[in-house]
């Protein structure tokens, strides 16, 4: 049984950017841009990706990346990490996600501490600095309690500021912490188990927010603060700003 290990669900095909993981970006498919990064930023935490499609596997193979075939009908990537685990059993799991290739050691190792406490499922959220943003439905907003522990997520954004909604600015995120959810996971490995035999709750339903049935079904989710922003890759267009990003690197 192996300690602590990162499995990074990955599947191929996506709504919004087909077969983006494939998508080659800087000459490099961008599954192979998030292996490098993971690998070079934690280097001693066991990688592993669990796959839908023989093409993704065949990419990690000859990089050199370790990888478990699963189902092509998990409806969720817990459920997709859940199955490569009952293989691997590991007894702590980091989830990773496959299109975000800016993913941080620190990030990582922040996930690796919180899930060893009572929360069996632990995240990641960075505090918000723009209006767009918050008021943007695609951007998932968490509100924390006392103890750094998730109350609710949502697309909506929250706390909702009665009497403040007009002059929303700078000055007010630094006033008031308001929270963007980012989307790395750390579970205990019987909770994984657990997590995918709970049934779909209405408000998970209602807010296409998978993290919502874990808290519907009574069980606390730990939350990490993180001053260091990723880029997650969703469109095409993002790919390209990812690319540019990749260019004022190397100048």
């Amino acid at each position: 049984m192996k300690e602590t290990a990162i499995i990074v669900p990955a599947r191929l095909e996506s709504t919004r950017f087909p077969r983006k993981l494939l998508y080659e970006i800087a000459g490099k498919p961008l599954l192979l841009h998030v292996a490098d990064r993971i690998a070079g930023q934690v280097p001693r935490l066991p990688l592993y990706f669990a796959v839908d499609h023989p093409e993704l596997a065949s990419v990690l193979r000859e990089a050199g990346y370790s990888f478990v075939m699963t189902s092509p009908d998990h409806p969720s990537g817990s459920d997709r990490i859940a199955e490569a685990n009952a293989r691997l059993r590991a007894r702590y799991v980091i989830n990773v996600q496959a299109d975000e290739p800016l993913v941080t050691g620190a990030q990582i190792r922040s996930m690796a501490a919180a899930v060893r406490g009572k929360a069996p499922m632990a995240t990641l959220a960075i505090r918000f600095e723009r209006k767009e943003d918050f008021l943007d439905p695609n951007q998932v907003k968490v509100v924390i309690d006392q103890h750094l522990r998730a109350l609710y997520f949502s697309r909506a954004p929250i706390p909702y500021p009665r009497d403040e909604a007009e002059t929303i600015d700078s000055e007010w995120f630094r006033r008031h912490a308001s929270y963007r959810h980012l989307g790395l996971y750390a579970y205990q490995g019987d909770f994984l188990k657990i997590l995918t035999h709970l049934p779909p709750g209405k408000l998970e339903r209602i807010e296409r927010l998978e993290q919502l049935r874990v808290l519907e079904n009574g069980h606390p989710i730990a939350v990490v603060v993180t001053d260091q922003a990723t880029i997650g890759i969703d469109t095409p267009e993002d790919a390209r700003r990812f690319e540019e990003y990749l260019a004022t690197v190397k100048e």
